[in-house]
This record gives structure tokens, sequence and C-alpha cells, in this order.
């Protein structure tokens, strides 16, 4: 391990910490990065959603080079029971624009590009290096990082926590707590690979046009959580995530949970004759606004998922990841061109910039969502099969006239649960949503 003093040490390469170590070494600051994995992006699990604007904000012209699968001009939301789905569409040629909004990514090869750029604008990489705990000062604060290698004690002004939903490096310090089992999520996913033009047959989908399906209901067997169907260009990404505590309470497991949802009439088509090539687990934090921990101290500062930086409500998490990552680096910079030092006090700057950002703005938002799902649980079970009995009995020509089919519907759900308290969910779900 290198005996020089850093700027910045990064611990971690995903999005966040690549965001946070580009910005840094781009504004000319002395930067360490490090990453337990082999290389950045071997421990994710493949496939997911990239947000243009979010990568802009750090590298302008990321389209140029780029490994991106397809950009995403469709978004279907499914409410399922066991034999159908109900759901919105919404599909618009807009989105085949110039500099597309979303875009759909192998994680490994986008996090390896990454940080080829972050090497590119003068950061030291170190890979296979794990940060064992953080080294403070005299007065309590965090200077330097000490690692697995030999002589493995390297000193920096700050040290930004990138190292994703666990934090260990941050529990171990003592600057957070365990995660709570009903603040973080376990998803499970696999790749299944198809030739390109069978997903585009089946999708309506040309060039590299791409589609995303989310649903929620009885596929998650009650407990609180979604699934997700993602299209690359010769694979589709697909799983499903639902809280740990749930998983504790429940005789059910994620694969099962996955291969249940696979085999959906829905879904079963869509994945026919594919070759899984991969299968994988991670943990996603759900907690929210109430669930983000302190994110800065006299010397560190936390970004990404480290941080519960994950807006669950919208299945964004890349875009949050980044947008703090580069806040930080931002912030930071700063601070050593005005010759301040990397205190409580100085770097509570992020934590403001943060506010007034998107990221603190839509968690604040949804604040209450997570515990309104976790006490209206008919959500995940009552509700998508009335929807969609209602839906079958709607669209069903049978002979039977509007007037009475309206009555059966409203029957059922009144047979189901009282008019009052399917109403009171609706009043509840709109407070915790406003």
């Amino acid at each position: 391990m290198t005996e020089d003093r850093f700027d910045a040490i990064v611990v971690g390469a995903g999005p966040s910490g690549n965001a946070a170590a580009y910005t840094m070494a781009k504004s000319g600051l002395k930067v360490l990065q490090l990453e337990r994995g082999e290389y950045p992006g071997s421990k994710n699990v493949q496939g997911a959603i990239l947000y243009a604007d979010a990568v802009e904000k750090v590298i302008p012209d990321f389209r140029e080079d780029a490994p991106l699968e397809r950009h995403v001009i469709e978004q279907r939301l499914w409410m399922m029971n066991e034999a159908s789905h109900t759901g919105i569409h919404y599909r618009s040629d807009d989105f085949n624009e110039e500099r597309p909004n979303r875009y759909t990514i192998i994680r490994a090869q986008f996090d390896k590009w990454f940080s080829r750029k972050v090497r590119e604008a003068g950061a030291v990489v170190l890979c296979e290096t794990t940060v064992t705990e953080l080294v403070r000062g005299g007065r309590g604060e965090v200077i330097g990082v000490r690692t697995d290698r030999d002589g493995g004690c390297v000193l920096a002004d700050v040290v930004v926590l990138a190292d994703g939903v666990n934090g260990l490096v941050g529990q171990r310090a003592g600057l957070r707590t365990e995660l709570e089992p009903d603040t973080v999520a376990l998803a499970v996913k696999e790749m299944h690979f198809l030739p390109r033009e069978v997903i585009d047959a089946r999708f309506n989908l040309k060039g590299d046009e791409g589609a995303v399906i989310e649903a929620m209901g009885t596929v998650t067997d009650g407990m609180v959580g979604t699934a997700f169907l993602y299209t690359n260009r010769e694979s589709i990404s697909v799983g499903i995530g639902c809280l740990v505590s749930d998983f504790a309470q429940s005789q059910t497991t994620p694969y099962q949970l996955l291969e249940r949802f696979k085999r959906h009439p829905s879904i079963g088509p869509l994945l026919a004759g594919s070759e899984v090539k991969e299968y994988a687990a991670h943990l996603i934090p759900e907690g929210g606004y109430k669930a983000v921990p302190e994110i800065c101290g006299d010397g560190w500062v936390v970004v990404g998922d480290s941080g519960h930086f994950v807006n669950a409500i919208h299945r964004e998490g890349s875009n949050l990841a980044m947008t703090t990552g580069r806040i930080a680096g931002e912030t930071v910079a700063r601070l050593k061109r005005s010759g301040a030092a990397c205190t409580r006090a100085n770097l509570a700057e992020y934590r403001a910039s943060l506010d007034a950002s998107f990221v603190m703005k839509d968690l604040r938002k949804y604040k209450d969502v997570p515990r309104f799902l976790d006490r209206t649980r008919q959500v995940f079970g009552l509700y998508p099969h009335l929807i969609n009995q209602a839906s079958q009995t709607w669209f069903r020509v049978d002979g039977v006239d509007k007037r009475t089919k309206e009555r059966e519907i409203l029957a059922s759900f009144r047979k189901s649960r009282s008019l009052g308290g399917l109403i009171g969910d609706a009043i509840k779900l709109a407070r915790a949503w406003r």
C-alpha cells in the first residue's frame, strides 16, 4: 500500500464511489479509490436502469463510449394476481430522442467503463483491497483508513464511504447502526439470454429501443416488494425483491418467488426459450427518508446505498447514487480550493446541497409510504385480486348489462372489505404519497 497522503480516499467503486472519485480527481485533487472486488462491478448483479441526467452531470459526453444496452421508450406498471394483470402502459416515440433519458445497462460493463474514466481523471484505483477500519486522529476525527494489505494504513483529509448498503466500514467505526430488516430488501435476479430479434418481436421494439415492466401484487406472496423485467440487447433481466423482515417471517424463499413470477402467464411467454446464464442476490436499502443515517462528520461523508439513498417507490437508485457522489465530490473540492478543513461543520454543506436537490426532496415526499405499505398488506394480496376480478367482469361480454356488472364489481369490493375500509386506505395512501 502506498504511504503517500491523499486529499481524499473513496471506499467503493460502484456508481456513487465512481462519481465522487471522478469529480474530485477532475478538480485536481489527489484521490485514492479502494475496491474490495476483483474489478469494479465484479460484485454487482447484471442488468440495471441508468438515468442519463445524473450521469451527464458527472460526464457530459458519456454517450460517446459508455457501454449502453437499450434506451427505454416504454414503461409498464402491472398489478398482478395469479392468472392475470391489470396495468398502465406508457410508450412514446418522443423517447427516441438524440439524447435518450433512460438506458438499460449491464452493471459489470458499465462500472468497469466508469472506473476507467476515474483513472483517466487522475485517481489511483486499487482493487482487491478491503478497508478494515477507519483511522482516527487525536480529536476523534477520521484521518484515513487501514486495509488488509501489508503496510495498509493510508491517510487523507477526508474519507468518502461508498461501500454499499451494508456500510460495514461505517458500522465498525460506530458511524451508523446495523441494518434494520424492515428497511432493506433482498432482491434476486436472473439474466435470460435470447436473440436480439426475438426480444424485439416480443416487446415490439426496433433498433436500440427498450422496455421496462415493474409489477406488484400477489407475486410477492403478501410480502412488501416488487418484481421487474428489463430488456437488454440480447438478454432480459428479471427479478423480484421483498423486505428482509418479511422473508424472515415467511416460509417462502426468494428463489421460489422468482420461479413463480417467471411462470406467471403474463411473464412466461416473454422468457420462453431463453437461456439462463446468471443468478445472483443482493440487498437494496428501502427504508427511505427515515432510514438515512448521519451522512457527514469530521473527516468523512457517506454516499449512495451506504446512506440509504434509494427511492424505492419509483425504483430509482443509480441516479441518487451518482448524484450524492457528485455532490460530495464537489463539496470536498470546494473546501480544498478554499483551504478549509473537512470538519463536520464544513462538510455540512454536503447535506445542505443534498437537501436542495431532488434526492432529499423525493425521499422526504415519500417518507411515510414504507410505513403505509407495511401496515396495509392488502395492497399485495386482496386489492390485486379485486382489481383483476373487476377488470375481467367489466371486459367479459356475456349478455349481462353494464349496470349489473357495475353492481357486481361494487358488491365484490364490499364483500371483501367494507367501503369505509377501502376509502380509508385510499386516504392513507394519498396522505403518505403527498
